[in-house]
C-alpha cells in the first residue's frame, strides 16, 4: 500500500513522532495505522516524541577510560531521582564504551552510529526513554588520548555531579593526574595557561581594572604599575597552571605537575545541567504526571 502525506500526517499528530520515522512505521506495516502506532511505541520513538520538549537538565557526568583512550561524557534526565536510577548509570556505561570505540566526531554523528545489539545510540536512548519514563538526552562528549608515557586524571564528584577528565605529558603518575583534575573540578579554571588567554580578553579586563583604580581615586601616576598587580590575580582565577593547589595551597599547580616532569596537555570539566536554562515546575503537578504517565 502507497504511504500517504495525510497519512504520515496523521500519524504524526496521534504520536509526535518525526516525518521519517512515521514514514518508515507505515511502510514498515503497510500502511496500517494502528499497527504503525505500535511499531512506533515498541521502538520507543513514539513515547521519546511527547517528551522531547521537555527539559532535561539533571543527570550525570562520566568518566570511561581503556588504555590510552578516555571519554567524558554528559548523559541528561529530567530528574535527580532518575539520575540515581540504576538503569540509567547502566546507559551511561554503555554509551561510554561505545563511545571509545567508535570515535564519532560529535553528538549527530555519535546517535547514528550503530551498536553491538544492532540499534542506532538514537534509537537505544528511546528504548531506555520508554523504559524509564523521562526524557533522555546524550548532550556532550569529548574522546582524548595519550600515550604509554602520559597519564590520564579521571575525577568525578558528587557521584558525576560534575566531571573531569585531564592529560598530563611526561608523567605516568596517575594519582597527580587524578589530583589536578579534583582541583579543576573544585575550582574550575577557564585556561591551562596565561597564553591561552586572548589579547583581547586581557585588555578588556585591564580596562575594567584601570577604570576601577581610577574610580577609587588612585593617582594615575601608580595606575598603571596596581592594575598590572591586580592582573595577575585576574590570570590566577582562570588559568589553572597559577592557581594555588587545593590539596597544597602553599604550591602552585604548576609546581605541582612540575615535580613529576609534567605538563598539562589539556583538561575538560563538565558541570550537569550547566547552561540550561531550568523549568520552574510545580512539583505536586509534576509528581501526578509520573503517576499518570505523562
Amino acid at each position: 500500500m502507497a504511504v500517504t502525506a495525510q497519512m504520515v500526517k496523521e500519524l504524526r499528530e496521534k504520536t509526535g513522532a518525526g516525518m521519517m520515522d512515521c514514514k518508515k512505521a507505515l511502510t514498515e506495516t503497510n500502511g496500517d495505522m494502528e499497527k504503525a502506532v505500535d511499531f512506533l511505541r515498541e521502538k520507543g520513538i513514539a513515547k521519546a516524541a511527547k517528551k522531547a520538549d521537555r527539559i532535561a537538565a539533571e543527570g550525570l557526568t562520566s568518566v570511561e577510560v581503556i588504555g590510552n583512550d578516555a571519554v567524558l561524557l554528559e548523559v541528561n534526565s529530567e530528574t535527580d531521582f532518575v539520575a540515581k536510577n540504576e538503569q540509567f548509570q547502566a546507559l551511561i556505561k554503555t554509551l561510554a564504551t561505545h563511545l571509545l570505540a567508535k570515535k564519532p566526531a560529535n553528538v549527530e554523528e555519535a546517535m547514528a552510529t550503530t551498536m553491538e545489539n544492532g540499534k542506532t545510540v538514537e534509537e537505544f536512548i528511546n528504548a531506555a526513554i520508554a523504559t524509564i519514563g523521562e526524557k533522555i538526552s546524550l548532550r556532550r562528549f569529548v574522546i582524548a588520548s595519550k600515550t604509554d608515557a602520559d597519564a590520564f586524571g579521571a575525577y568525578l564528584h558528587m557521584g558525576g555531579r560534575i566531571g573531569v577528565l585531564t592529560v598530563l605529558e611526561g608523567t605516568t603518575e596517575e594519582a597527580t593526574a587524578k589530583d589536578i583534575a579534583m582541583h579543576i573540578a573544585a575550582v574550575n579554571p577557564k585556561y591551562i595557561s596565561r597564553d591561552q588567554v586572548s589579547a583581547e580578553e586581557t585588555e578588556r579586563e585591564r580596562e575594567v581594572l584601570t577604570q576601577q583604580a581610577l574610580n577609587e581615586g588612585k593617582p594615575e601616576a601608580i595606575v598603571a604599575k596596581m592594575v598590572e598587580g591586580r592582573l595577575g590575580k585576574f590570570f590566577e582565577e582562570i588559568c589553572l597552571l597559577d592557581q594555588s593547589f587545593v590539596k597544597n595551597p602553599d604550591m602552585k599547580v604548576r609546581q605541582v605537575a612540575a615535580e613529576k616532569g609534567a605538563t598539562v596537555r589539556e583538561f575538560v570539566r563538565y558541570g550537569v545541567g550547566e547552561g540550561i536554562e531550568k523549568r520552574e515546575d510545580n512539583f505536586a503537578e509534576e509528581v501526578m504526571n509520573q503517576v499518570r504517565g505523562n
